[in-house]
């Protein structure tokens, strides 16, 4: 039986040689390490990718969880083992888990790590079967000239993508993300580019480039008479310093836009360890009138004490817990964050909505916004003016076949 490939993510070196030392004790020769997201994100894309990644769930900036959102959908990691030293509390939480952002979730161990411990949970791991296509081959990770020339030449664009209130099909906002329009490589997604874009620290010049084209669509949708509200996403390390949110308050003046048309998503798992400026600068963006949501909501671990504490007013499910309805777990994942969201006043997106099927069974648990294929595909920003155009003269409904 082949052994699997490991990599240790650790930003101690004395801990990772540790780690290193006990995985060959157990047989597993094939250890690849790395101090933080950026050099494993490279790792794997040198080496083809990784059956485990194990890392510390504590770990800080663009840790473990930030890039299992990245490597998993193009397939460089299969599993995942944490360790951690949070309290036992959440360690217990995260172990009853059976996936972490689509992967299985061997399990967390305690700190300091034990041999047999380690042992027990890495027997644990399944190798999945080969899929039936080879379409999502490893590319390069892009260089940072390579990045810095895409947005000089203005390549990355805003594709936007409708919320629909599920029951009458009525619009009910809409989500800006990214696309590289690779002059070689053709249209690329946020999982081709984003953890380079992450890695080289160009992230802010990103946003600030997808957010004129945004506003100035909401300026031209203005003048129609049209009002859409537009969501953007951020992260957290973003909010370290006064300076993006001066930008967004410039940038809105400038435009003439009030900040009540706006909602800024930011991932669950990046608003575990939340700086004294982080929480100031979400206090700032409300205070704009600009609204604030949880994306990705229960792929990461968020307590109820973080929700009451923080401004937000409004929570994105994640599409995992809607694949498969039938299960009784996804549905009480639903059915919680549909109480919790009425709980504390806050408005609930159902992300993942790809079937009719899905549509209606959500429909019936009492949900009422949500966003996925089936109700709108994203789209560029000329075709979103068509597709708005069009909504505002014709009776919209959810497709019926």
């Amino acid at each position: 039986m082949t052994t699997p490939r490991v990599l240790v993510m650790e930003k101690h070196g004395f801990e990772r040689n540790i780690l290193g030392r006990m995985l060959r004790q157990l047989g597993i020769h094939d250890v690849l390490q790395a101090e933080d997201a950026e050099q494993a994100m490279i790792a794997m894309q040198r080496s083809g990718g990784v059956d485990i990644v194990l890392c510390d769930l504590g770990g800080k900036g663009l840790d473990c969880l930030e890039l299992l959102r990245y490597a998993s959908p193009i397939g460089l990691v299969k599993a995942v083992a944490l360790f951690s030293e949070h309290q036992p509390e959440l360690r217990r939480a995260v172990g009853q888990m059976a996936s972490l952002s689509g992967l299985q979730l061997l399990g967390v161990l305690d700190v300091p790590l034990q041999l047999g411990a380690l042992s027990r949970l890495l027997k644990r791991y399944r190798c999945p079967p080969p899929p039936l296509l080879q379409a999502l081959a490893v590319t390069e990770l892009p260089s940072e000239e390579e990045v810095r020339r895409g947005l000089a030449m203005g390549e990355f664009r805003g594709w936007f993508q409708p919320k629909r209130v599920m029951r009458d099909g009525r619009l009910a906002g809409a989500e800006a993300l990214v696309r590289w329009e690779h002059p070689e490589k053709g249209l690329l997604l946020p999982k081709d580019f984003l953890a380079a874009v992450l890695a080289y620290d160009l992230i802010d010049e990103m946003f600030k480039q997808l957010f004129e084209q945004g506003l100035n669509i909401l300026g031209i949708l203005r003048r129609q008479g049209i009002a859409l509200e537009m969501a953007f996403n951020l992260h957290a390390s973003q909010l370290s310093s006064p300076s993006l949110i001066e930008h967004i308050q410039r940038t809105l003046q400038r435009h003439g836009i009030c900040g009540s048309a706006l909602m800024f998503e930011l991932a669950e798992n990046g608003l575990l360890d939340l700086h004294a400026q982080v929480q100031e600068n979400l206090l700032h963006m409300r205070m704009l009138g600009c609204g604030l949501s949880i994306d990705d909501f229960g792929s990461g671990f968020s307590s109820l004490k973080l929700l009451c504490q923080l401004p937000f007013n409004q929570i994105k499910l994640d599409g995992q817990f809607v694949h498969n309805l039938s299960e009784p777990r996804n549905r009480a994942m639903v059915a919680s964050t549909l109480a919790l969201a009425r709980s504390l006043d806050m408005t609930l997106v159902i992300e993942g909505v790809s079937s009719r099927q899905i549509r209606d069974a959500l429909v019936a648990m009492g949900c009422q916004i949500g966003q996925g294929f089936y109700l709108a595909r994203p789209m560029s920003g000329h075709d979103l003016l068509q597709w708005l155009h069009q909504a505002a003269f014709e009776a919209q409904s959810v497709p019926s076949d």
